[in-house]
């Protein structure tokens, strides 16, 4: 189920898109959004490209499509520009405005970090939109996920990789900037069917390792302990910490191996001594 997004909207904007609006007054929206300011213009688009009937849908989509690059900037560089929206815009926007690049995406507290980034006035109303959070890959006017990470800065990759679904994990934890890939293992929806298949991938990241190690709850997974101490990336102290967790079987595969560090595999073979006993 896709997540909610508050938007807090001007008056103009909101009389196209709350509830209860007729079709006609919603499709006129996308006509009428050209004479708005450029905040309000991307906002109204933005709301009536998630609206039920597929009419409005496809004509603000168009709109958005064809946004000036000036709209596009103006938007871009206004206070706090919602980054669900600057992804929209990203993506939408790509093949047509090669130029434009997302970095207006500051790093909030992470207490803070699913809360809406626009100021509430008197005036405004509210309206909710649903984050549409998966691309839809059969859709031509689309980017894939990966091609839109390439779009991003490293803020905008960090926001997303503490917040984004399995596919940007998947994606961003192979990122060459650690602070990214590091950001993915504190996502607080990373599984640990996900950490264990990043353990057994080979991973070469050591802050990842690092972070995965520190975790209380991810290293009970015996599967997890046991995939760290055949990962060489694992510091010494905290794979032969896990050498001592191992059953009798494990413990003489790993005596026998020859894929781990000499001094794991010595280990082993004393515990496994003792153990027999």
């Amino acid at each position: 189920m896709s997540e909610k997004i508050k938007l807090t909207l001007s008056p103009v904007v909101a009389a196209y898109v709350r509830q209860g609006t007729p079709l006609e007054i919603r499709l006129a929206g996308c006509t009428a959004a050209e004479s708005m300011s450029a905040t309000d213009r991307v906002l109204l688009l933005f709301c009536l490209s998630k609206d039920a009937e597929s009419a409005v849908q496809s004509a603000a989509l168009a709109s958005l499509k064809s946004l000036p690059v000036e709209i596009i900037r103006a938007f871009v560089e206004s206070p706090d520009p919602h980054p669900h929206i600057l992804n929209a815009l990203s993506i939408l926007c790509y093949n047509y405005h090669v130029s434009f690049q997302v970095s207006k995406i500051s790093l909030p507290p992470e207490d803070e970090e699913n809360q809406v980034p626009y100021d509430e006035s008197d005036t405004a109303t509210e309206s909710e939109s649903e984050d549409q959070e998966q691309v839809n890959e059969e859709d031509e006017q689309f980017l894939s996920k990966y091609k839109m990470a390439q779009l991003m800065g490293i803020a905008e990759k960090i926001k997303m990789a503490l917040s984004g679904d399995k596919e940007w994990r998947s994606i961003l934890v192979k990122d060459s900037n650690k602070l990214v890939s590091g950001s993915v293992v504190k996502n607080p929806r990373i599984t640990e069917a996900e950490i264990l298949t990043l353990v057994k991938s080979g991973i070469q990241n050591d802050e990842i390792m690092r972070l995965i190690c520190a975790n209380k709850e991810w290293i009970k997974n015996y599967k997890i302990r046991k995939s760290l101490i055949e990962n060489n990336r694992t510091p010494v102290q905290n794979a032969s910490r896990y050498l001592a967790t191992m059953d009798v079987k494990d413990l003489a595969q790993f005596a026998k191996s020859k894929n781990i560090a000499t001094v794991i595999s010595t280990m082993a073979k004393r515990l496994l001594i003792n153990k027999k006993r």
